[in-house]
């Protein structure tokens, strides 16, 4: 696994020292061997008083946060060796296990109450200066509420990581050209991370669909449980987490990067012998990451100048104020506009005259103004005798009807 990212090349570089990197998910055993040391717990969002004692509390997330910061046991000679195993985990809890007591309860809430859950720790993990967050978790349906908490992330600089999620097999079965959509993956500015095999070929789990950026080893995965022991996990889940540990590694090294240019480091340094034909795919995305190279990719990046600085606002172009040569007449004074606008006055009022003298000669030569026949009826010999009179316009025989307000479906979800 670690061998398939090119990991122990960039481990030379960087093991993401001095990283947090927050873990968005059922919760994280900060006791188990492979993470002694490494983990602070954060606040529970999911509102169903769960223990951290229960067994069945924080299953997955203790799974992902393994396979991010686990720095093995007895020196490293033994245990799980995670993609950043000198960063930290923030673990804050917004998702329950399968197993857990209050699994009911949770899945039981509105839709809306969980993503503003997920709002919440996100803007957590900003607050409590988390430079990587990793969600391996899915909702249907966008929220404005994750949208905000998202940009507040960016706005700082935090590499978001998500998993693309595991809806593959169900979108070939049903004949669909492609899996439908998981959030915060497909939010703009989240690095959505697909799952392959040992072969590199893509999981037929791995959802297949526009968000799909990079894919990263996601079948039989071995993690360390919240119970000490060690499990085999597959999904986009575990690719996920291992991409975010490989953003830790990324942001150890070169801090000052920002979100956008650590995932485009990751993006544009992929496997070659994996990059599909046309440069993506909706499958592969860009290719299998290649820690080595996007550290390498993210050194060019650092080390480039920075942008030309734009003009000043007091800047001018073309000379500037002095170059305007001046009007071509001068402004006229207030005696002048009177001026214009008593021969204007006495203008209007020669052509009142005029118009007076021209209707009074009219009507002298007009004498007694003639009588029409009523339109339609016939006025002497030789008119159509039936032809009956008709209006113009016939009246609308039919009413007019206003549409009615179609119902406005909400496609950006709850808020």
């Amino acid at each position: 696994m670690l061998s398939e990212l090119n990991l122990p090349a960039a481990w030379s570089v960087s093991q993401g020292k001095g990283v947090v990197v927050a873990v968005i998910d059922s919760g994280v055993n900060p006791d188990v061997s492979d993470l002694a040391g490494s983990v602070t717990t954060g606040p529970d969002f999911t509102g169903v008083g769960t223990p951290p004692s229960d067994p069945n509390w924080g299953v997955h997330g203790t799974w992902m946060a393994s396979l991010v910061a686990g720095h093995g046991d007895g020196g490293g000679s033994t245990g799980i060796i995670g993609s950043a195993p000198e960063s930290s985990v923030l673990s804050i809890r917004v998702i329950t296990d399968a197993h857990d007591p209050g699994s009911a309860k949770y899945e039981a809430q509105p839709a809306s109450r969980g993503q503003r859950e997920l709002a919440a720790a996100i803007t957590y993990a900003v607050d409590h200066h988390a430079q990587v967050i990793s969600m391996s978790l899915g909702y249907s349906l966008q929220s404005r509420p994750v949208r905000a908490a998202l940009q507040d992330a960016y706005d700082h600089n935090v590499v978001v990581v998500a998993s693309a999620g595991n809806s593959g097999d169900a979108a070939g079965a049903a004949g669909r050209g492609h899996a439908p959509y998981s959030f915060p993956a497909d939010y703009p500015g989240v690095l959505a991370v697909g799952a392959v095999n040992s072969s590199g070929q893509v999981s037929s789990f791995s959802s297949e669909n526009l968000s799909v950026q990079v894919v990263a080893p996601g079948v039989r995965i071995l993690a360390q449980g919240r119970d000490g022991g060690y499990w085999y996990v597959s999904g986009t889940s575990p690719a996920c987490a291992l991409i975010a540990g490989v953003a830790a590694v990324i942001k150890s090294r070169y801090p000052r990067l920002t979100d956008s240019q650590v995932i485009a480091a990751i993006t544009s340094s992929t496997t070659r012998s994996t990059r599909p034909a046309r440069g993506w795919d909706e499958q592969i995305g860009f290719g299998v990451v290649d820690a080595a190279a996007a550290l390498t990719a993210a050194g060019r990046l650092a080390a480039a100048p920075p942008p030309a600085r734009g003009v000043a606002a007091a800047g001018h172009f073309g000379g500037g104020p002095a170059a305007i040569p001046a009007a071509p007449v001068a402004p006229r004074g207030p005696a002048a506009l009177v001026l214009y606008c008593l021969l204007a006055a006495g203008g209007l009022g020669l052509i009142a005259l005029a118009t007076s003298k021209l209707l009074a000669v009219r009507d002298l030569a007009a004498g007694q103004p003639a009588h029409q026949a009523p339109f339609g009826h016939g006025s002497g010999p030789g008119d159509d005798d039936d032809r009956e009179g008709r209006p113009l316009l016939p009246p609308a025989t039919a009413a007019r009807h206003a549409a009615p307000r179609g119902r406005s479906h909400d496609e950006l979800g709850p808020t």
